[in-house]
């Protein structure tokens, strides 16, 4: 029985050392833990970590802004795991020390050291950032009262959500600006309380500017201290805004429901306990004011509406040209500004050369408070004759809001030597050099006839069809220029061509599912049309205008209600497009058919008074 309990014992041993040989030792580390922040007379734990190794010799750290409290404290832990007949190791000691934030501002943590092996490791040095606290922690009983944000047992159920707890606020980067000139908004949620749904049910509205989008994804991941209180922030919507008019533009409030949770707070034998509880409440933003600067008087005539600060170069492809193949010259415009909304500088070619509609070539990223990026106008035109041909040099005009002055950038001209190509002429010139014929030689079989015209009808029809001609030449042309003269009507007339382009962009968009471009296309659209169609000024398009217009233009009130509620639908999903749940398809033929029935409406006679 002794033998075989050897045998036993031999085997294990030799069983442990086999295991203790296939150990994969991990690697050593010595690392810190912190909060980013704290606010000030709070404590807070800071713990160095040493995994995989046994030190001795701790240094703590110096520390700059805090007090210390206690420590270090010493706890070691071990772990070992057997996978596939291979056995792991790990172990850690953590020294934890508890100090408290003495001033608001920087707390310095410095680097502590240990000993491993005969050798220090030491830790990076790193700041805490300790905020201010609430003006009413000064005071013990407003301390009970006040809700802090980070300290849940204030949070309790039986108290009301106060204006000064949860908020939404709407903020400009600037109170002043130029037209064209960019600004930021942030929309962003103030908060004491942890957020467990937020519902947009009104969005801000943006009469008056345009809009340029700034990805981003909201998250509670902040801390702002604002009029003496600490609050967990969320960025909702941050987007640049070019405004379009000058004078006072207002973005409008919005509205929305928000869940929060508070804790139910009950006594047990093991003493007071918390539950999580939800409150809905109703939220509206605060409207945002700025003064818009009207550009300078007089323009230049090279000024096309760029604003910010740019560079222009141009170049020519290919740089051999022949007649009758495609080149292209190009306006390239790189800075920063409203340069995705830069219209086509004006360039002469020569009158032998067919030209083409210039196309742009937008690449501009959003963000540091402004657009920049580059834009490429390409001029694509088909040389005619050979020769040698000039394009003039021209000037680029933008304005600096920052100087508060229009620059001019001269642009060089360019020679331009045409060799001779393979093809023919386009249709335009194709009978230019037709003016003389060769001379017919040979039998011209010519007879000698004679008749008066005069006595045959179609003589007396040749004089009396140009009058008609002109008669009702000159007919159209009156009317033509009373329809011109009346602007309102020119407007209305125009209105659904616009739309129906805005409307086919829009549905290229949604055919690539960008929700976001889609539905900023089909708004422009709708808004374009409804200010054409009823001439309502820009300055002054707003829902409850167009609601009275259509009205007034004669329209029933189910289709005022389905133009409405197309308008909120489109704003709503492009402030929230990962919420809006119908199609994209569909939301386009319900804009389409409400376009369509519109043209329809017969304009109601106007009262005479």
């Amino acid at each position: 029985m002794n033998r075989l309990r050897k045998l036993h014992i031999r085997a294990l041993a030799i069983t442990i050392m086999a295991m203790l040989a296939a150990t994969a030792q991990a690697a050593v580390s010595f690392t810190v833990q912190a909060p980013r922040q704290v606010v000030e007379g709070n404590k807070f734990n800071v713990t160095f970590v040493l995994e995989n190794a046994e030190g001795s010799g701790f240094v703590a750290p110096e520390v700059g802004g805090a007090v210390k409290i206690y420590g270090p404290a010493l706890s070691t832990s071990y772990s070992s795991s057997w996978v596939n007949g291979k056995t792991s190791k790990s172990s850690s000691q953590e020294y934890t020390m508890i100090y408290k934030a003495s001033r608001a501002g920087k707390c310095t943590v410095g680097s502590a050291s240990i000993t491993v092996g005969g050798q220090r490791m030491t830790t990076k040095p790193f700041t805490v950032e300790v905020l201010p606290p609430d003006q009413a922690e000064a005071r013990e009983r407003q301390q009970r009262s006040q809700v802090q944000y980070d300290d849940p047992s204030t949070q309790s159920a039986d108290k009301a959500v106060g204006a000064n707890d949860l908020f939404v606020r709407i903020e400009m980067s600037k109170p002043r600006v130029y037209e064209q000139q960019a600004v930021v908004c942030t929309i962003k949620l103030y908060t004491k309380y942890q957020v467990s749904q937020f519902i947009p049910t009104l969005q801000p509205s943006f009469d008056g500017f345009l809009i340029e989008e700034i990805p981003m994804q909201p998250s509670l991941n902040n801390v702002e201290h604002v009029n003496g209180q600490n609050y967990m922030v969320a960025v909702l919507k941050k987007c640049l805004l070019y405004p379009q008019q000058s004078g006072k533009l207002t973005i409008t409030s919005g509205n929305y429901d928000v869940n929060v949770v508070q804790y139910e707070q009950f006594r047990t034998p093991f003493g007071t306990m918390q539950q999580p509880v939800e409150r809905k409440l109703q939220v509206k933003s605060n409207q945002a004011t700025i003064n818009i600067l009207p550009l300078p008087e007089p323009r230049p005539s090279s000024f096309t509406g760029a604003v910010g600060k740019f560079n222009v170069t141009t170049t020519l492809k290919p740089a051999s040209l022949k007649t009758y193949q495609a080149a292209t010259f190009s306006y390239v415009i790189s800075g920063s500004g409203n340069i995705k909304y830069i219209k086509a500088p004006s360039v002469t070619f020569p009158s032998q050369f067919d030209v083409y509609d210039p196309k742009n070539n937008v690449s501009v990223n959003a963000g540091g408070g402004d657009m920049s990026g580059t834009v490429t106008i390409d001029y694509t035109f088909i040389p005619q004759y050979a020769g040698d041909f000039d394009i003039p040099a021209g000037e680029f005009t933008y304005f600096d809001p920052d100087a508060g002055r229009y620059e001019t950038i001269p642009v060089a001209g360019r020679h331009l030597t045409v060799a001779k190509g393979e093809g023919t002429p386009s249709n335009h010139y194709r009978l230019k050099n037709m003016d003389i014929r060769h001379i017919k030689t040979g039998d011209l079989h010519q007879q000698h006839a004679q008749h008066y015209m005069v006595d045959g009808w179609s003589y007396w029809l040749w004089y009396l069809l140009p009058l008609l001609a002109m008669a009702g030449l000159m007919a159209y042309y009156r009317k033509q220029i009373k329809e011109r003269a009346n602007v309102s009507l020119m407007r209305t007339k125009r209105a659904s061509k616009v739309a129906t382009k805005r409307l086919k962009n829009a549905r290229a968009l949604a055919a690539r599912g960008d929700r976001t471009a889609f539905y900023a296309e089909l708004l422009t659209a709708a808004w374009g049309y409804l200010s054409d169609k009823l001439t309502i000024p820009v300055s002054e398009l707003s829902k409850d205008n167009i609601a009275t217009e259509l009205e007034a233009y004669g329209v029933d009130q189910s289709l005022r209600e389905r133009t409405l509620r197309l308008l909120d639908d489109a704003e709503f999903a492009q402030y929230a497009p990962e919420l809006a749940s119908q199609p994209m398809d569909q939301v386009l033929d319900e804009a389409a058919s409400v376009i369509d029935s519109l043209e329809k409406v017969k304009k109601a006679k106007q009262p005479t008074s």
